[in-house]
């Protein structure tokens, strides 16, 4: 990776991880676990989370998770998990270093 450019690749790992501690709280609860919970357990806490921009476009009940990054999770109802999706721009740097 060239030095100075931003490392996307990380941000995504990032963002399965933290999809992954969620997913991990689900089976361990042994229940049924609403996002509400989630938000509260796993992603309020996570630094990379933006929590203006997740309570004010999330949804209700809550079906975006917005980092300070470009990424963040989206809920699907029909898997119930957390997967992640890009929201933001790249830089342009990045895409010639590829």
């Amino acid at each position: 990776m060239a030095e100075g450019t931003v490392d996307y690749y990380a941000m995504v790992e990032e963002a399965w991880q933290l999809s992954d501690t969620a997913r991990d709280y689900v089976k361990n609860a042994g229940r049924d676990v609403d996002n509400a919970e989630l938000w509260e357990k796993i992603f309020a806490p996570s630094p990379l989370v933006d929590h203006e921009r997740t309570q004010r476009e999330g949804g209700q009940p809550m079906q975006k998770i917005f980092f300070k990054n470009p990424y963040g999770l989206y809920y699907r109802p029909d898997h119930k998990d957390w997967i992640p999706f890009r929201h933001g721009q790249l830089d342009p740097a990045y895409l010639q270093a590829v």
